[in-house]
């Protein structure tokens, strides 16, 4: 974790990380994937599929990508290789054994798309994402837009009881009720994840709470990219450090003994 100072979080040690059994859960973009002028920008990599396919099965299935994205749009990016993920920070997940869990939307997401349209109509490259749960305005390709941005952000979460998600050049308005850190937190009293060492790694501030269960679990969290105050215990420098760390670790893994239950 940084401290008052801001001194930023150590590299995080390439494996053996000394943890009895990790439970590894991965952001997406930032993390497993750069990040991209727009949403739809980010597809496939033979890479990044090969690393979540065998570090899902060095750890047993104690491997999930946690994302702001839907569990749709997980399966699009990653080919279908994250078999527990969870969408929509927190608000959709699919468990190792394959069943959905889904919360039901906020009937004022309608009206947060509504102004977030009208407010994207006249400002050209500023987009709106409707992931049903929630309603995203993305001002990455118009970074002046921010401050008018979230100034309607906080004013429809004020109006509307949604809940503002900040996000990296990004401002979400969700249906209440969870987040990453509550993903994490209902994967970990689950198998395969059950008794698991949790390590959260993420980017951006939707992953704080994520790295906060994750420590108060037992495990700790690790920040991708450019220091900053955060629960995070390590850091990374980009999506390719993590990738590196990530096809470490499921080497390491595939040399400790199995146990049967």
């Amino acid at each position: 974790m940084s401290d008052a100072q801001g001194a930023p979080p150590p590299r995080l040690p390439h494996p053996p990380v000394c943890l009895p059994s990790a439970a590894l859960f991965l952001d997406l973009d930032g993390v497993l994937a750069p990040l991209a002028p727009t949403p739809d920008a980010v597809g496939p990599d033979a890479r990044r599929t090969a690393v979540l396919t065998r570090l899902t099965q060095a750890l047993q299935g104690r491997a999930a990508v946690v994302s702001g994205r839907t569990l749709a749009e997980i399966d699009r990016i990653s080919d279908g290789a994250a078999r527990a993920a969870s969408g929509v920070h927190g608000l959709e997940r699919r468990r190792d054994d394959g069943a959905l869990l889904r919360a039901d939307p906020s009937p004022a997401i309608k009206q947060a798309l509504q102004a977030f349209h009208a407010f994207a109509a006249a400002r050209p490259g500023v987009l709106v994402e409707d992931k049903s749960l929630s309603a995203g305005l993305h001002f990455r390709q118009a970074p002046e837009e921010g401050d008018a941005a979230t100034r309607l952000a906080t004013d429809l979460a004020a109006s509307t009881g949604l809940t503002l998600q900040p996000g990296s050049m990004v401002l979400e308005l969700k249906t209440p009720g969870a987040d990453k850190g509550t993903a994490v937190r209902a994967f970990m009293q689950e198998p395969p994840f059950l008794g698991a060492t949790p390590v959260m790694v993420g980017d951006d501030l939707t992953d704080e709470a994520g790295f906060e269960a994750a420590q108060d679990l037992g495990g700790f969290g690790v920040l991708v990219g450019p220091s900053r105050p955060t629960a995070a215990r390590y850091q990374l420098a980009d999506v390719a450090d993590v990738l590196d760390w990530l096809e470490a670790v499921a080497a390491d893994a595939h040399k400790e003994p199995r146990h049967e239950a």
